[in-house]
């Protein structure tokens, strides 16, 4: 139990004794909520909780927090002070930061990791973009607050699965292979005809170039259907590829890869529209088969067949959907570009009407990136005269770089991304200032091991000798850890991860600057180097979960 679950505790029990010795009465008393006070001087913690209770109570809260201070009896604890209308203000003796960073240093690699998600089921699914071209970096964005997201949750003792929905069925497949096929012409000064809604990218003229160096004019000679046939699954597998190529790159990997053909050649689609008419929630209207949806917050209800026949993209995302709940997961989390913020409402209609609740499908909307280089927005590729591709970002700033700075700010915010900062090897770039806090750890002692000087056992390493406040500051955050994994978790707030490394990173560059450890007294020199030991895990740990390397050398 870390020392806030300690405090809540207590601060419970007190709660409770003086509703039994009568200072006030109330059935229910609030949640606890521990913040950190801006100031020091302000305690180590402090809590709201008399002024919340006292509204139930109907009672001064001055006179809770009295009576809940004066209750309070852990040995751990120096004081308390009732400040302002009610807040209590905490403060804890020494020794428990000593206790803490001894728990620390004994976890090493698993500091961090909890069992707070008790095992629930969850899968996140991310990308999923058509395969009929390269990733921009919207898709990276998506990508590498995906990929965190799940690595999060693993940390906090969810289980978890990730998976991409590849949308290898419909018109954009089409289209694609009718691009193809245009282009194949062409190259051969053959005339075909472009579709209306065909790509246009430069990758559409290179495959149609692959097939011709790997085949010649040997599919001139079919017809034009089985043309469109081989095309479409020659181009299908090259896109699928490159995009799986793409999100390697980008320390991006998935559990499952789930084909949407398979859901037609299931006939997944039909029996999911028949439970939903069992269910009363499709009716038909002028031939066509129509969903419900305003029953749960849509504005209008929604085709889910044609009058032809043909299913909707709607139609295909609820079997999709009801194939993921049918494998057993609690909860699904899906992660969506921002053009698709209207279309939560009609897919958790969709779940309520098969029978779930709606609430097991949580949607996180991530906002648009801007690439800015000297200054200026950048909406070009260079290379294509097209959006930049995720490949190119990597290219120019590194998986690194481009992770970090798609993930430092709420996926729900519009992120302004500078390639320039991105690139520089300063303190001003983020990533760079993490990273080597980490380098300069694993500097210091192999420097100290040269000289003969190793950390030992860290039970007769005296702690309580790390006393100055940079110290004492550093040994805090590390505190934090944990419960910031959870807290981030729960919240599926990948940025409080970046946020948090990053202000640990800056308390160790201060320390380091302030408190030597070559040189000084071999008992704090010890101490030293196990404080930083803890610094050093706990940097690697967060950057593993932003899907960051963390260099032995800068």
């Amino acid at each position: 139990m870390d020392i806030k679950e300690l405090l809540e505790t207590a601060i419970y029990k007190a709660a409770h004794q003086a509703i039994t010795d009568g200072v006030f009465s109330t059935d229910e008393l609030p949640q606890i909520v521990l913040e950190v006070p801006p100031k020091k001087e302000f305690g180590d913690f402090a809590t709201n909780f008399a002024m919340q209770a006292a509204k139930a109570a109907k009672t001064n809260p001055k006179i809770i927090a009295q009576a809940i201070a004066e209750r309070l009896q852990e040995t751990w604890l120096d004081k308390t002070v009732i400040a302002g209308p009610g807040f209590i203000n905490f403060y804890l003796k020494s020794d428990w930061l000593y206790t803490m960073l001894s728990d620390i240093l004994a976890q090493g690699e698993n500091y961090g990791n909890s069992h707070v998600g008790a095992g629930e089921r969850v899968q996140i699914e991310f990308v999923s973009a058509n395969p009929t071209g390269p990733l921009h970096v919207g898709h990276g964005r998506g990508a590498a607050v995906g990929s965190t997201l799940v690595n999060l949750l693993k940390a906090a003792g969810y289980n978890v699965a990730s998976e991409f929905y590849i949308n290898d069925a419909g018109n954009q497949i089409d289209n694609l292979a009718a691009s193809v096929n245009a282009r194949y012409l062409e190259l051969l000064g053959q005339r075909g005809e472009f579709p209306a809604d065909g790509y246009h990218g430069q990758d559409i003229v290179a495959t149609a170039q692959g097939i011709i160096d790997e085949n010649g004019d040997k599919y001139l000679g079919v017809t034009a259907e089985e043309r469109l046939s081989q095309f479409k699954s020659i181009a299908l597998n090259e896109k699928l590829a490159a995009l799986k190529s793409d999100l390697a790159a980008f320390n991006v990997q998935f559990d499952v890869w789930f084909s949407e053909c398979t859901l037609h050649q299931s006939n997944a689609l039909g029996e999911t529209c028949q439970v939903l008419q069992n269910n009363g929630f499709i009716y038909e209207k002028d031939g066509a088969l129509w969903l419900k949806s305003t029953s749960y917050g849509d504005d209008k209800d929604r085709v889910v067949i044609r009058d032809n026949g043909i299913p909707t993209y709607l139609a295909a995302d609820i079997a999709y959907h009801r194939n993921k709940l049918e494998r057993g997961f609690n909860k699904l989390i899906n992660i969506w570009g921002a053009d698709h913020h209207g279309y939560i409402c009609r897919v958790k209609a969709a779940i309520a009407s098969l029978g779930y609740r709606p609430e097991q499908l949580e949607v996180l909307i991530v906002q648009m990136v801007s690439l800015y280089r000297n200054g200026q927005l950048v909406k070009m590729s260079k290379r294509t005269g097209q959006s930049v591709t995720l490949s190119e970002l990597i290219e120019e700033v590194g998986t690194d770089a481009a992770r970090f700075f798609f993930i430092m700010r709420s996926l729900d915010s519009q992120l302004d991304f500078d390639l320039d900062l991105a690139k520089s090897r300063s303190s001003e770039n983020p990533v760079y200032y993490i990273q080597y806090a980490h380098a300069r750890i694993t500097s210091i002692f192999r420097q100290l091991a040269e000289a003969g000087i190793t950390l030992g056992d860290i039970d007769n390493t005296k702690l309580s000798l790390l006393t100055s406040e940079y110290e004492i500051d550093l040994i805090k955050k590390l505190g934090e850890y944990q419960e910031e994994i959870a807290d981030a978790a729960r919240e599926r707030a990948a940025h409080r991860i970046a946020r948090y490394v990053h202000d640990l990173a800056g308390l160790f560059h201060t320390f380091y600057n302030q408190c030597r450890i070559n040189g000084v007294d071999e008992d704090l020199q010890l101490a030293r180097m196990a404080l930083i030991k803890a610094v050093q895990t706990t940097i690697r740990h967060a950057l593993g979960i932003l899907g960051i390397s963390a260099p032995e050398k800068m």
